[in-house]
């Protein structure tokens, strides 16, 4: 016997396009984040790393100051622009494809390569899966979960490498990369039992499965109504889309920038957002900042490196709260706009009264206020944003161009930070935060002209939202319509299941 369920969302309230939101629904997405752990393990050891004077003493070499020889080892400014930079690139390539591994570099820096690799594709993919997901209402703080988890995984990195620092042998540095293994293992697992997105199943035509797996992630029976409510929804949405065709990656940048719903528009504020969220300066903190404190004369540079760590672990919970509450532009404008003041600060004390104590003191207390801001703020409405605007037929393609944007400029700051503060190279010092400041203060203009508000809209409802009005006027757009009603209305028949009874579900997750 055949059921068919005929889904009339033209009947409903936007209120019951989706089910209420159960315990169940949050544990599987808070564990898809846990994927943050591995992406921010991976970036942070690497800091505590190269201030270790036995990592010094097997990769560096006798240096020269002022034309002698020092008996200090240490190691060359591009060697550390390569051992930081070679994870971003290995993760830029592997956001978007698998290449071969070159083998004419050493054990280390081939090794996070390919680390890079696994990263990419995890930091792309899991914020795919997380945005599709996670109920509209609470998408947002589901999301900067992983933007939290990140930053554990960072403080983590830091307190081994604080533990580890002070070994005589190679396990000083060899214990915290090893480490990266546990939670890769732990992720490996744990992915396993989770449903594959409702939306990914829609897009291969297998409506029975993906009301199989919607069911499961909003903790509802197969056949709720709530379930058969958003299947229309999300059903009607693609079926719109395909109207369009096939996109393709090259039709990724098709329609014009200046169009504020096309292809272009999208990929370029999901690329742009990336890129700034990297041009705030951040990973110069996380990537460098042992070495740096050490070059600026702080004493316990890897304690005052592990202060900020444990400051971004607190603070980004905050957003939790806030960017569902104030929303995502707000965030991302006033964001900047604190992180810049920081920044300055900084920069001008360290100019003033450069190498005393009173300066250090700033330093260190602005840095920590610097890092409160972003990671309330930027850290996680980058990616939640980047999840939410791209519409079905573009969204995996959307997420990981901008991932791979991500990790692109990540690479980028990675190699050029060296030769920017190192004595003997750029020297800038402290006054590099002159440079990162400018840089905020042109992130918040680009949040206020181009980065729409998505708050407490479906994914559906946001490509109809960018398609009527522009970035500024997006915090007071309201739905009026619904997929599925407006393909009813225009003759087309609702998105309807058919399933064999011997293929029903009996229960739900």
């Amino acid at each position: 016997m055949v059921i068919k369920a005929v889904m009339m969302a033209s009947s409903m309230e936007f209120e019951r396009i989706e089910a209420p939101v159960t315990a169940k629904a949050y544990l599987m997405c808070a564990f898809a984040a846990f994927a943050g752990m591995l992406f921010g393990y991976d970036s942070g050891y690497i800091s505590s790393v190269l201030g270790m004077d036995e990592f010094r003493r097997v990769y560096g070499h006798p240096v020269t100051l002022n034309g002698t020889e020092q008996h200090t080892i240490d190691y060359s400014t591009w060697q550390k622009s390569l051992i930081v930079s070679i994870l971003s690139a290995g993760t830029f390539l592997g956001a978007l494809i698998s290449g071969s591994l070159a083998d004419s570099v050493n054990a280390l820096i081939i090794g996070r390569l390919i680390a890079g690799f696994g990263v990419g594709f995890v930091s792309a993919v899991n914020i795919l899966y997380m945005s599709e997901v996670a109920p509209r209402n609470v998408r947002g703080a589901i999301v900067s979960c992983y933007q939290f988890a990140i930053t554990i995984g960072i403080m983590l990195a830091s307190c081994v490498g604080f533990a580890t620092q002070d070994r005589t042998d190679t396990g000083a540095f060899r214990i915290p990369i090893a480490i990266q293994f546990l939670w890769a293992i732990v992720l490996a697992f744990g992915l396993a039992v989770l449903p594959e997105s409702p939306r990914y199943f829609v897009k291969k035509g297998r409506l029975d499965k993906a009301m199989t797996a919607l069911a499961r992630v909003r903790g509802q029976p197969h056949d709720s109504e709530y379930v058969l409510h958003e299947l229309a929804e999300i059903q009607a949405n693609y079926e719109y889309e395909l109207q369009v065709g096939e996109v393709s990656w090259w039709g990724c940048f098709g329609g014009g920038v200046w169009n504020r719903n096309s292809n272009a528009r999208k990929v370029f504020i999901g690329t742009a957002l990336q890129m700034f969220q990297q041009f705030t300066g951040i990973n110069f903190i996380f990537y460098y900042n042992t070495t740096f404190f050490q070059q600026v004369g702080i004493e316990n540079a890897f304690l005052i490196s592990m202060i900020t760590t444990v400051v971004n672990v607190a603070s980004t919970p905050v957003s939790f709260y806030t960017i569902e509450r104030f929303g995502r532009r707000p965030l991302l404008i006033y964001g900047a706009i604190a992180m810049c003041v920081c920044e300055f600060v900084v920069a001008i004390v360290g100019t003033v009264e450069p190498n005393s104590q009173a300066a250090n003191y700033c330093l260190i207390t602005f840095v920590c206020l610097y890092i409160f801001f972003f990671a309330s703020t930027w850290g996680p409405a980058a990616w939640v944003v980047i999840g939410e605007i791209f519409q079905l037929p573009i969204r995996s393609k959307g997420v990981a161009l901008s991932t791979a944007s991500n990790w692109f400029w990540n690479c980028i700051i990675g190699v050029i930070v060296p030769y920017m503060v190192d004595p003997g190279q750029g020297n800038l010092g402290v006054k590099v935060f002159f440079i990162w400041g400018a840089l905020c203060a042109v992130c918040a203009l680009f949040a206020y002209w181009f980065v729409p508000e998505t708050k407490g809209l479906t994914l559906e409802q946001v490509d109809r939202m960018m398609e009527e009005v522009d970035a500024r006027r997006s915090s007071n757009w309201h739905t009026h319509d619904v997929w599925a009603r407006d393909l009813s209305d225009m003759g087309e028949h609702p998105a309807s299941v058919q399933m064999d009874r011997k293929s029903e579900p009996r229960s739900s997750y």
